[in-house]
């Protein structure tokens, strides 16, 4: 099952069998990260190769040809050997749009328990969002943030700044290469943090070289939908009248107004979950400075699924047309989004369980976004290329994170093996969410995340985590 290497290496066999770690070599793993993955289909920049990784101190020390010899590698390592044969080895996963709930909400997700999940869903790095309580408008929040972030995060992390109508002080003092981005909330769902004066949203555009990521939604028409559902049914409208509340209308022309205002200042603007055919058309024409994220959600589900999943299924904006997932869909497959986000908002099932306007937005679906879209390759919908290109290469490189989003000598050693000749089925027992449900529950996925590295260590292996915390805060090269 195993060979010795040198006095702290084992070879684990093809099977990869846990208890080749635990029961032989457990103490090796403990002391030493160091790693070869060997025979490794790499799926990086747009290429697929069988290499070798050298994975040392944290670091992806080299990758060699298929060719080399792995004893000529192993000459002066202590070095834990796992054949990877048959397996894709692709960068760990970026996402950029989580929230974790913490401080404020821990009754439903916590820092430790999401990211936890994320882990086990190939997911190395997030940047959580500021609609939590206290909201995250200050400097010293996000200060807070971060401090409570050590030591119990299992994946990589950054947090967003909220800007408000009265903050703008603090946006200017924030530091740029710890703080992701700043956030702007243009629509009703996050209380005071929503963005009205004109001026202030001027001063906010002209930032540059700096992400400023958008919830785009209209106020006043989803107020309006709001009020005319509300005399119609009461408390008891119907979950199916969520995507004509928040209607194609609201997100069309919140986008279109924000977008007109990044092109007249050249702001680097990211239009967050984008759910509409015509907002698809209008990232289809715009400038590179304008970038759009479409979400797990929208991908999967269309508003004929409110009638299984009831307000479960409801979220921020609204699931809307089966039309609207498809040009989702083909804008993923064409290039016209950027990056894949998760938009992972958990909350306890019994308050989910409610009527419409007491019912909150957001579904848990971190754990399962990278199992989402290898679903989308196994049905040749989409290529691992463009998979790793969205949730690893994009965010890395449009939010500029410092040596993460690729498999390269010298980048820290985030990795995600994942066998697609195994297939995932979602039950209770492999839930990691705090709040213990999925929408997915139930159902089989195409491929299984196998192993997740993080900064080098071995954090989550065959469904067990297998290492403390092993996160960092993420730096931006800015």
């Amino acid at each position: 099952m195993y060979r010795k290497i040198k006095k702290n290496g084992y070879f684990i066999n093809d099977n990869s069998q846990l208890f080749s770690i635990f029961a032989v070599c457990m103490k090796a793993i403990e002391e030493n990260n160091n790693y070869l993955i060997c025979n490794a289909t790499l799926v990086n920049e747009a290429t697929k190769k069988i290499v070798h990784i050298l994975v040392q101190d944290g670091i992806i020390a080299e990758i060699f040809p298929n060719s080399t010899s792995i004893d000529a590698i192993l000459r002066h390592a202590d070095t834990i050997l796992i054949d990877a044969k048959g397996k894709y080895v692709l960068p760990g996963c970026i996402d950029e749009h989580v929230h974790f709930r913490e401080p404020g909400a821990t009754h439903k997700a916590d820092m430790l328990s999401e990211s936890k999940a994320a882990l086990a869903g190939g997911v190395t790095s997030v940047m959580d969002m500021p609609n939590v309580n206290p909201q995250t408008v200050t400097n010293q929040l996000l200060e807070d943030r971060f401090a409570m972030a050590k030591g119990k995060m299992f994946c990589n992390y950054s947090f967003y700044l909220a800007a408000t109508d009265s903050n703008f002080a603090e946006v200017e003092k924030m530091d740029k290469k710890r703080v992701c981005g700043l956030k702007l909330f243009i629509g009703s769902s996050t209380g005071n943090m929503l963005i009205s004066n004109e001026a202030v949203l001027d001063k906010i555009f002209q930032i540059k070289d700096f992400p400023i990521a958008v919830h785009a939604e209209n106020e006043d028409i989803i107020c309006k939908n709001s009020q005319y559902f509300k005399n119609k049914y009461g408390e008891d409208v119907p979950i199916e009248k969520h995507c004509e509340i928040r209607s194609e209308e609201a997100c069309v022309t919140a986008t279109k107004s924000v977008m007109e205002r990044a092109e007249k200042y050249g702001t680097q603007l990211h239009i967050m979950h984008v759910t509409t055919q015509k907002e698809v058309e209008l990232l289809r024409r715009a400038p590179h400075n304008i970038i759009g994220e479409v979400c797990t959600s929208y991908l999967c589900f269309d508003n004929r699924d409110y009638q299984q999943f009831g307000t479960k299924l409801k979220c921020n904006p609204a699931i809307k047309s089966e039309a609207d997932k498809l040009a989702l869909l083909k804008g993923l497959q064409e290039g016209v989004f950027a990056t894949v986000g998760s938009d992972h908002a958990p909350h306890l099932l019994e308050e989910k369980q409610n009527t419409y306007f007491k019912a909150p937005s957001g579904i848990p679906i971190v754990q399962h976004t990278l199992l989402v879209l290898l679903d989308l390759v196994a049905q040749k919908k989409l290529t691992l290329e463009q998979l790793t290109a969205v949730y690893a290469h994009h965010p890395a490189q449009l939010y500029k994170i410092e040596k993460r989003g690729f498999v390269r000598k010298g980048y820290y050693a985030d990795l995600v093996i994942v066998d697609m000749e195994q297939k995932t089925k979602v039950t209770k027992e492999n839930i990691y969410y705090k709040c213990a449900w999925s929408i997915f529950e139930g159902r089989e996925f195409h491929a299984k995340i196998e192993k997740t590295f993080v900064n080098g260590i071995l954090a989550f292996n065959e469904g067990k985590f297998v290492s403390e915390s092993p996160a960092m805060e993420l730096q931006f090269e800015r």
